[in-house]
């Protein structure tokens, strides 16, 4: 059991839950992911570490409610127990001084990308960081991202806050005026962003890293439920990954196997919601 200390609403159907979890709060780092389970029969769902203080020994998670077992972990209130979190999983992001650094953050891949940024800030690299969402109402952490950025470019789909944009437009501009110092872009959101983002990065050829959020069950590579192609390999995003060459992931692969559950999640959450 794993004690949950806040749980606040932080967008729409977005939640941040800060877990009690001393041993892996000491053994996080940007880019990991933990399974977490709200009971005990129930799903394991892959989350990235969204923040980790080693001395208060607690864990950040940010969900949104969007299937039958993210609903039911953003219920779970604040002194009450997750049933199971397993973790840290996967590699951490490489971080090292690399110059300067383009941070691409779409919806809720804000939380897995405030880390990394924050620790390549750290390691004394100019941080440009752009943060897209559909709409001003989910946007959240902005402040944090500031934070942790040299510049922060917001945009949404429809205007409502900072430029009428998709990220991709930014990222171009950023590379057009000045590809040649930057040294790494990072790419967190939906696959569809992440893959017209590194198609925007591709004629550049700038290194780009994506974290995949493959359908993933066991998290210790045994059941290859989350399989990508990498280049010419095969590769499991729990044990190889989560971070990947983004220039090389088949993106198309990705979509569709994110797909692949989609009638049978919809008669879950169908069920679930008629029970509740």
């Amino acid at each position: 059991m794993t004690k949950i200390l806040s749980n606040q609403e932080i967008a729409p159907e977005i939640f941040e839950l800060i877990v009690e979890a001393p041993s892996l709060a000491k053994k996080a780092r940007a880019g990991h992911f933990v399974l977490a389970m709200a009971e005990n029969n129930g799903e394991r769902i892959p989350l990235t570490v969204a923040d980790y203080d080693a001395q208060a020994g607690t864990v950040s998670l940010v969900v949104m409610a969007v299937g039958v077992s993210t609903r039911k972990i953003v219920k779970i209130k604040a002194g009450e127990d997750l049933f199971a979190i397993v973790g840290p999983l996967g590699h951490p992001s490489e971080i090292e001084n690399f110059d300067k650094v383009v941070m691409v953050a779409g919806g809720v891949g804000t939380a897995p990308i405030y880390p990394i940024a924050k620790a390549l800030k750290k390691a004394g690299n100019h941080v440009t960081t752009i943060q897209g969402a559909r709409n001003a109402d989910l946007l959240f952490w902005s402040d944090q991202l500031r934070d942790v950025s040299d510049e922060l470019i917001i945009t949404t789909d429809d205007g409502s806050a900072g430029r009428k944009a998709l990220v991709t437009e930014p990222l171009k501009e950023l590379l057009e005026a000045n590809s040649a110092d930057i040294g790494r872009v990072f790419t967190i959101g939906p696959a569809i962003m992440m893959k017209f983002c590194c198609e925007t990065v591709r004629p550049f050829g700038n290194a780009t890293i994506a974290s995949l959020n493959t359908v993933m069950i066991d998290g210790t590579g045994m059941c290859g439920g989350c399989r990508v192609r990498v280049g010419k390999e095969t590769k499991f995003t729990c044990v190889d990954g989560p971070e990947f060459d983004g220039l090389l992931v088949d993106w198309d692969l990705v979509i569709s196997r994110q797909k692949l559950y989609c009638e049978e999640e919809s008669c879950a959450l169908e069920r679930y919601v008629e029970s509740i």
